[in-house]
């Protein structure tokens, strides 16, 4: 995965929501949930061009899945071990690979281990595996205090710092990639795990495969504390992540410009990472919801596209489905049916544009491995490149709600430009000038041809 992941296209998935069994009591399914995922989605998938699927938590929780009672069996609420291999193979059989929800650093309050502690207090030989006070007490009466994760007492924190607790978590790793044959792992709430931990992790899955990947959720903090050569190759990119929908919302692309050239620019911070954009997920409203202007949505996933990095497609949103977690984090989680997409004309208009992205994207180097570069910033217009081999592509943005003209110093060589969004759309470059007729809340990406 690593030797190309430049070139990898996620789509994520929540799977107790997608599969509509969040709410479901252990145990009462006449069939595996997973059997929502079928061919249609696989086939939806490989039409769009998506080459990567992340799902979240998978094995045996509470409710949630980031509460795990089992570490080494699927959820039953999605089904069996066997189940979920089918799923893997059938998606490897179709070149889309596989990555995982780890969930390291805390468990929920039915986990084995904690279920020992519950029973046996101190004397329990796992006590030493959580962060624990028998002198005080919990919000659940236990008779003896535990740290939570962030305050939350339902996902008891493990504590990293044990031997034991480490070697039981890359144990259980080497059974994912034995048992499942997966391509990587998201390590959720990475900035919280132990660093040697992270370390010992690497060093293990470096052992089984040399491309395995590993990404860490970074909701805040430098990406360079946790990816390294010794530690994750990527984290999750929440700076761009804000930037891509507050600088519409506030239509002052000076925020984003600033974001990608802090990142990515010639002195950027991040400039030498792969790092995963994303636009929304299973934790933030979706991108529909929280933009002020649903014709925004264009712009949005064209930058999402053509920038430095991995991009990610939360699943729903290629149909611009709206999501409020407000009341309930549900709301960004729900069961779907492709069949509700299918002839929707507004949700297929979107899914059409993406999908051109994502073919423009995997078809020119230029977006994938070229360098950033900024040409032209103003409150509602965004000119920048990517540029590979002496061979530039220029992405050009106008959030206005009217036309706008943007007169370019061409850096290309030859005469004739193509829009790559539109063939149809094509340039003269004359005297080293080009003159782009912009549409109302438009994108192009031109290329010399």
């Amino acid at each position: 995965m690593l030797t190309s992941i430049k070139n990898v296209v996620f789509y994520h998935i929540y799977p107790l929501g997608f599969c509509g069994v969040i709410n479901n009591k252990k145990n009462i399914l006449s069939a595996s949930g997973f059997d929502k995922f079928d061919d249609k989605w696989i086939n939806h998938l490989k039409n769009m061009g998506i080459n990567s699927v992340y799902f979240g938590p998978i094995f045996q929780s509470s409710y949630h899945g980031y509460d795990t009672i089992d570490y080494l069996k699927i959820d039953d609420r999605l089904g069996t071990n066997d189940d979920f291999k089918n799923i893997v193979s059938k998606l490897h059989d179709n070149n889309i690979r596989v990555i995982i929800d780890g969930v390291f650093n805390h468990v929920g309050r039915d986990f084995w281990a904690f279920v020992d502690v519950k029973n046996n207090k101190a004397n329990s030989q796992y006590s030493s595996w959580f962060n624990i006070d028998f002198n005080g007490n919990s919000n659940y009466n236990d008779g003896f205090y535990y740290e939570g994760w962030e305050g939350h007492y339902d996902l008891v924190k493990l504590n990293l710092y044990n031997k034991n607790v480490r070697d039981y978590l890359l144990h259980v790793v080497e059974e994912w990639v034995h048992e499942f044959d997966i391509d990587g792992i998201r390590l959720d709430v990475a900035y919280l795990l132990n660093k040697d931990f992270i370390k010992e992790l690497r060093l293990t899955t470096n052992k089984f495969n040399n491309d395995f990947w590993l990404m860490g959720e970074m909701i805040h903090g430098d990406y360079n504390s946790i990816v390294s050569p010794e530690m994750l190759h990527s984290a999750t990119n929440y700076e761009l992540y804000k930037g891509l929908y507050s600088s519409h919302n506030d239509k002052n692309y000076f925020e984003i410009a600033y974001s990608l050239n802090r990142q990515f620019g010639e002195y950027g911070i991040y400039k030498n990472l792969t790092l995963y954009n994303f636009v929304d997920n299973h934790d933030v409203n979706r991108i529909a919801t929280i933009i002020n202007d649903k014709r925004y949505l264009n712009n949005i996933y064209t930058l999402l596209f053509t920038i430095p990095g991995v991009p990610s497609i939360y699943y729903g949103s290629e149909w611009g489905i709206e999501g409020d977690k407000s009341i309930t984090d549900l709301n960004l989680r729900p069961e779907l049916s492709i069949d509700n997409f299918d002839n929707d004309d507004k949700s297929k208009k979107l899914e059409d544009f993406i999908t051109k992205l994502i073919s423009i994207r995997k078809n020119n180097k230029e977006l994938t491995l070229g360098i950033y570069k900024e040409f032209i910033v103003k409150n509602k217009q965004f000119v920048f490149g990517r540029y590979l081999n002496d061979n530039w592509i220029i992405i050009l943005l106008n959030l206005d709600d009217k036309e706008e003209y943007i007169e370019l110093n061409s850096i290309f060589k030859k005469k004739d430009i193509i829009n790559l969004l539109d063939e149809n759309d094509k340039y003269i470059n004359e005297n080293n000038k080009i003159i782009i007729n912009m549409k109302p809340f438009s994108s192009k990406i031109l290329k010399e041809i």
